[in-house]
């Protein structure tokens, strides 16, 4: 049966992003990061209903058991295919703890999904040297922690794996966020950096780049931000956490076996066109 199409010029409906084949990751475990929430969450929860054993974390041990509970009632394995850690990733030892929790329990990590981040929006001059040095310590040295560990501990001895890094509409600079932007930026020539690396293990290393998307952490900035987001982006509306989940979940499926360090831009058209964020002075 066809799925039911969006209105012209709508947001597409969860239904229609549902393009993937049942069981399509049976038998592979994948650990999503930030997986209490927003993209994370929904992320987590398609590749549990295509057969994967899924394993998330967070920082926030109650938003973790909610989205646990989620997951077991979709997952296609039911409750015996989730896992829900609590994990700071900024954290080196807790990051091993956590990944040789789920390499123990799940039995290895096929997929990675680094969604975990964290910033706040702030003209550049008035971030504090600690403000920014948190921001790239979430974004960029703690995707490196969680990346290195699924790395060392399961996809190089395994030679196989796909690590999915979630950055952001970076191209035109981020104004109103320059410590996550930077942070960002880092990832993404991560990202290529590791592709070439990682090659010879069998693992892909990509990226997706969302613009501006409804979902949990959107909600916490001020709406006129968003308002002119949403303004600067071509297609005049934002995006959906369903759209970011169905790029992740292609960039881990066969079809993209071919496809090492590239950055999929989910925006809308904004880094090709319209302003970027920014805040007052």
């Amino acid at each position: 049966m066809s799925q039911p199409e969006p209105p012209a010029g709508g947001p597409p409906s969860p239904e229609s992003q549902r393009v993937f084949q049942p069981g399509l990751f049976a038998g592979e475990v994948a650990l999503v990061t930030g997986g209490g929430s927003g993209i994370g969450l929904t992320t987590a929860a398609e590749l549990a209903r295509l057969g994967a054993r899924v394993a998330i974390c967070g920082r926030t041990p109650e938003k973790l058991e909610a989205a646990r509970a989620e997951l077991a009632a979709v997952a296609a394995g039911g409750a015996d295919a989730v896992l829900a850690l609590p994990c700071d990733i900024r954290e080196p030892e807790q990051v091993q703890r956590t990944v040789a929790t789920v390499v123990e329990r799940l039995g290895a990590v096929d997929i990675l999904v680094n969604n975990a981040g964290g910033q706040f929006p702030s003209p550049a001059q008035h971030i504090s040297a600690n403000g920014f040095a948190a921001v790239v310590k979430n974004n960029l040295l703690g995707t490196w922690n969680v990346t290195r560990e699924c790395a060392n501990q399961s996809m190089i001895p395994r030679r196989r794996g796909r690590v999915s890094m979630i950055i952001a509409n970076i191209y035109r600079g981020f104004p109103g966020m320059a410590h996550t932007g930077a942070a960002r930026a880092g990832v993404e020539n991560l990202t290529m950096s590791l592709a070439v690396e990682w090659s010879q293990f069998g693992i892909l290393v990509n990226a997706v780049a969302p613009g501006i998307i409804t979902s949990t952490g959107t909600m916490r900035y001020p709406p006129e931000i968003v308002a002119r987001g949403v303004r600067a982006t071509p297609l005049k509306r934002a995006g959906t956490v369903d759209e970011v989940a169905a790029s992740i979940l292609f960039l881990a499926s066969p079809a993209a076996r071919y496809i090492p360090g590239a950055t999929l831009r989910l925006d809308g058209g904004q880094a090709l066109w319209g302003d970027t964020w920014q805040l007052p002075d």
